[in-house]
């Protein structure tokens, strides 16, 4: 448990760091997974720059995903389930976003997760072009680092709503990719990226990064030019690009 603690920690620093401009004061939250029955999330609140051990609660994933097939909790009954979730009575509320975070590490080979709510993601997902940002890709490292394509999630309350719709989203792009994502986009909101390994949870959110800034300056000088159907399934199925992917320990 302590090591991946320390990870976590490690991780939610390099997210938070100012410089990187992806979360401020409370924004963005990050999780891992300890075994079969629990996690670690961060806890409401909290900064990602200056996560400590005393902000990461272990939640149960059982009475979380349970309330994901709930349709009439209200937000008291909500609250009330996640303080239960707690393996310590004692600890800080777990993210009201713990449940996103419960499915998300239920998925194959999926052990840590972040979300942030960057700048320069952000500049399109509250922008009529986000769909397109969403469903396509720029240039080949963001094929390699973020997938084939984004899940793209229309705003929805955050909460338990939002967890739902994100589920929903997640379970059509598995049976259309033949994998899980490895970056959903949050229409007005922010993004959530996901792996094996801490490394894979950072690639894939500095590159969106880069993907966004490179979208938005290409929209100010024409229009983006993006990779077509082909080019990307190449890049994604390269020996050498697969590779590499280990090499990152993506």
């Amino acid at each position: 448990m302590n090591d991946t603690k320390e990870a976590l920690i490690e991780l939610s620093h390099d997210l938070g760091a100012e410089h990187r401009q992806l979360a401020i004061l409370g924004e963005g939250n990050t999780s891992a997974r300890l075994g079969e029955e629990t996690f670690l999330v961060k806890a409401s609140g909290s900064s990602l720059g200056t996560l400590g051990a005393g902000d990461l609660v272990e939640c149960r994933f059982s009475p979380l995903l349970a309330m994901l097939d709930s349709s009439h909790l209200t937000d008291q009954e909500i609250e009330d389930q996640l303080f239960g979730s707690r393996v310590d009575t004692e600890a800080r509320k777990p993210s009201v976003e713990a449940l996103f975070h419960a499915y998300l590490l239920s998925l194959p080979g999926v052990n840590f997760v972040a979300h942030t709510h960057s700048i320069a993601v952000n500049q399109i997902l509250c922008s009529p072009r986000a769909t397109e940002f969403a469903g396509r890709r720029l240039f080949p490292d963001e094929i390699v680092c973020c997938g084939n394509a984004s899940v793209f999630i229309p705003y929805t309350d955050p909460g338990l709503k939002l967890s739902q719709v994100l589920r929903d989203g997640c379970t059509a792009f598995t049976e259309s990719h033949g994998v899980p994502p490895r970056v959903i986009l949050l229409e007005n909101h922010g993004l959530i990226t996901l792996g094996a390994t801490p490394s894979a949870v950072k690639a894939a959110m500095f590159m969106a990064d880069k993907a966004a800034r490179i979208f938005t300056g290409a929209a100010m000088l024409g229009g983006p030019v993006f990779l077509s159907p082909e080019q990307v399934n190449r890049i994604a199925n390269r020996i050498d690009e697969h590779y590499r992917q280990r090499a990152l320990n993506l």
